[in-house]
């Protein structure tokens, strides 16, 4: 555990950005820079901090803390669905296999709560029964447990962008995920969160 003097002293060092122009061009993320090599993904986990689509600092040590806690869930969770992870050579890198993303967010919830105008309690609150096109029941308190976990998508905006809300029907609809491979996102979203909401309980936590 470190001590609040060696936290102070490490500010200075926090790690806020990499540069490292022998791996080619860099692709910035809020929290993560990452490079192409060799058919690979390398991604460097930075001490940045992001809320909200905005980066509002650095804390030192947080890369670490981030990049070590996703190896950690990536190694429990294979037995689920296979992950790119290949190797963890430094406790803020990842060496993981190329991949195309989804051009949707899949969120899973098990709470019904948020502070933000489009989180799934305002939206309930202003009395909308159908948010992500899911129907909810009446008489839900904010912080209640939803009967069932639910899955709530986004759209992934481009840089500067924010992320929009997007129903299952949508997302097939416009072509976005092909209903089968949906299906199947949606089969292991929810076993992984099943998984996570166990290791919480064990743990005396909740999610």
């Amino acid at each position: 555990m470190l001590t609040h003097q060696e936290l102070l002293a490490a500010i200075p060092l926090a790690l806020n950005e990499v540069n490292l122009p022998q791996f080619g061009p860099k692709q910035p993320g809020k929290v993560r820079d990452n490079y192409r090599v060799d058919g690979q993904r390398v991604l460097i986990t930075t001490d940045r901090v992001s809320a909200f689509d905005r980066v509002l600092g650095v804390i030192p040590f947080k890369g670490q803390v981030l990049n070590q806690l996703s190896a950690w869930w990536f190694d429990q969770t294979r037995d689920i669905v296979d992950n790119h992870v290949i190797a963890v050579p430094d406790p803020n890198v990842t060496i993981g296999r190329e991949a195309e993303p989804l051009p949707v967010e899949v969120v899973v919830r098990g709470y019904i709560t948020g502070v933000t105008k489009t989180s799934l309690w305002s939206l309930y609150a202003q009395g909308d029964r159908m948010p992500y096109g899911i129907a909810l029941p009446d008489g839900l308190r904010k912080n209640d447990p939803l009967p069932q976990p639910i899955i709530t998508p986004t759209t992934k905006a481009a840089e500067g962008g924010h992320d929009e809300r997007i129903t299952r029907a949508e997302i097939i609809e416009h072509g976005l995920v092909e209903p089968a491979l949906w299906q199947a996102v949606e089969q292991a979203a929810l076993a992984l969160f099943a998984r996570g909401q166990e290791v919480a309980r064990q743990a005396g936590l909740i999610l």
